[in-house]
């Protein structure tokens, strides 16, 4: 096994837009020729579309893109973007008067740094589609992770910056890869050192304290937390699987999530993960899920230890040794 780049995964294409002045973007994940696509939502306070589409039950069988973005519920226009790319192209699900391309989203919380009036709308989400290549390998702050932020528990001055992470790997013939964009209400621990990387900032602003402390001290304080939160991801594969197994999938990649973030799927963050499945190669469910759970934690660490301070926030590289 070995690793490889998320835009490795064939059939698949990633372009971002970003304003970092006001500390927002969009990130879009495209398929060409469309993937069998499943998601899980575990948060509390998800912003998404295009989600009902996926359950197995129903007609639909590929998407064509799933886009993600800030601004909140302001930023699912974004996808509108996309959704006009894709026609020009000529991309989509076929009703013969014209193709109509099935655009999946989610969008996480980024109205608290930055300019909150700024938000992704359709022009942004048209010029990442513009940008979608198969040779973008940037993390940190671009796209959907230009406002992304962690450790808002105490608010955003003692919060620190995170951003948008991928990792992948390949295991004979079978590829799974993960990006994510980490904005979770918590802290960041890297499962394989017990190293937490960022997060909640003490009141020196040099070391981190524990979120999830804090939480249980004030288990009967039931104040509204809602100051920016959701990790948003996709996992992408060119596995062969039905609508049903790639639902699957999704729900086995958030163990990345519960592994990395602490804590995860809180009622405060809207955590999602979507899966693509291109369907060239077969694989067993249980070994591709297990990859997705494991691409998706180093993913999430490759978004903190990726990310450089903005709006005034520190990052994870400027933390005391």
């Amino acid at each position: 096994m070995k690793q490889i780049g998320f835009n490795e995964i064939e059939g698949i294409l990633v372009g971002h837009a970003q304003d970092l002045e006001a500390a927002t973007g969009c990130t879009v994940i495209i398929s060409r020729e469309g993937a069998t696509a499943g998601v899980d939502v575990r948060g509390g306070a998800p912003g998404t579309r295009e989600t009902d589409l996926l359950h197995p039950v129903n007609l639909v069988e590929k998407i064509h893109a799933v886009m993600l973005a800030g601004g909140s519920a302001f930023g699912l226009d974004a996808a509108a973007g996309a959704m006009q790319y894709l026609e020009e192209k000529d991309i989509g699900f076929d009703v013969q008067v014209t193709r109509v391309p099935i655009v999946c989203g989610a969008v996480l919380f980024d109205l608290a740094i930055g300019n909150y009036s700024v938000r992704p709308d359709k022009e942004m989400g048209y010029q990442a589609c513009l940008k979608a290549n198969q040779e973008e390998t940037r993390q940190g702050n671009v796209g959907v992770g230009a406002g992304a932020t962690v450790g808002k528990i105490l608010g955003m001055g003692r919060a620190m910056k995170s951003g948008l992470g991928s990792y992948a790997l390949q295991a004979g013939d079978l590829k799974v890869g993960a990006l994510v964009a980490v904005n979770c209400l918590g802290d960041v621990i890297d499962p394989l050192t017990g190293e937490r990387l960022a997060g909640l900032l003490n009141e020196d602003l040099l070391t981190l304290a524990d979120t999830e402390e804090i939480m249980i001290r004030s288990y009967s304080d039931r104040k509204n937390l809602f100051s920016g939160h959701t990790t948003i991801g996709v996992v992408a594969t060119n596995a062969a699987f039905t609508k049903g197994q790639a639902t699957k999938l999704a729900s086995m990649a958030q163990n990345g999530y519960a592994r990395t973030m602490r804590p995860a799927h809180s009622m405060f963050d809207g955590d999602t993960v979507f899966t693509m499945a291109s369907g060239s190669v077969e694989a067993d469910l249980s070994v591709a899920g297990l990859l997705a759970a494991r691409v998706m934690e180093r993913a999430v660490v490759a978004a903190v230890k990726n990310t450089e301070s903005l709006c005034g926030l520190k990052c994870s590289s400027d933390l005391a040794s």
